[in-house]
């Protein structure tokens, strides 16, 4: 089974990472030290992927990624504050097949593991519910069934957050109406209907799959299909 080992020693990050790659349909786990990497990949479930912290408070990460390439047949995505060109050369030289720097998204990170994945061909057949859609409230990001991710606007988003969260009731026309205004602007149920059109275009241009957006003539909007909402810390499924 393809599994997803994330080394890193700061716990809200570490966490974060867990959770959304479990939300995203990976199986992963998290360690904080070097020493818990060693007894990991010397265990029974040995990772498929270890995604790399640089500095640990037992080990340099650019030495235990060569220890790893040397010993080890995985993926290794580095993530790290050094971003110069040199701390990037020495972290492929090291055996890095990703170097990301952790201003990157939860959402690029598990990018980069997918691509990895492909690679590597042990990219699990089965990553995520046959219909089950994303939304991620830290990065403003919606992710359908087939693993497309769309940036949405700030209006885009604040209609999404208030579908996504109602479990497929239908949104009244006038309550998302005062949700989308902006302070000291005019925003009208012609504007909504905007806001709706676009966002519907940019789903389907973007995955190739018709956008879950249903209009109840008269009373407003509600989101067909299974969505997980993800917040930073913890996700709700709905639908």
């Amino acid at each position: 089974m393809t599994h997803i080992l994330i080394v890193e020693d700061e716990p809200r990050l570490r966490a974060d990472l867990v959770d959304f790659l479990h939300l995203s349909g990976l199986e992963a786990s998290g360690v904080a030290t070097a020493h818990e990497l060693r007894k990991e990949l010397s265990g029974g479930r040995r990772p498929t992927v270890v995604v790399l912290d640089v500095g640990l408070p037992d080990g340099n990460g650019f030495e235990l990624a060569g220890e790893i390439r040397r010993n080890h047949a995985c993926g290794i995505v580095m993530l790290t504050a050094l971003g110069d060109s040199a701390d990037r050369i020495r972290g492929f030289d090291s055996g890095a097949d990703i170097y990301l720097i952790k201003d990157s998204t939860l959402r690029e990170i598990e990018a980069a593991i997918r691509s990895l994945l492909r690679r590597t061909g042990d990219l699990p057949a089965m990553i995520s519910n046959d219909d089950q859609w994303t939304l991620d409230s830290t990065g403003w990001l919606l992710t359908a069934p087939c693993q497309q991710t769309l940036r949405l606007t700030a209006a885009e988003f604040a209609f999404m957050n208030v579908l996504c969260s109602r479990s497929g009731e239908v949104c009244p026309r006038e309550e998302l109406v005062d949700i989308l205004a902006r302070p000291r602007s005019i925003f009208d149920n012609r504007h909504l209907d905007a806001v709706v059109s676009r966002l519907r275009r940019k789903i389907e241009a973007r995955t190739n799959l018709p956008a879950p957006i249903k209009v109840v003539y008269g009373v407003g909007y509600t989101f067909t299909a299974s969505v997980s909402v993800w917040n930073g810390t913890s996700s709700e499924s709905a639908g």
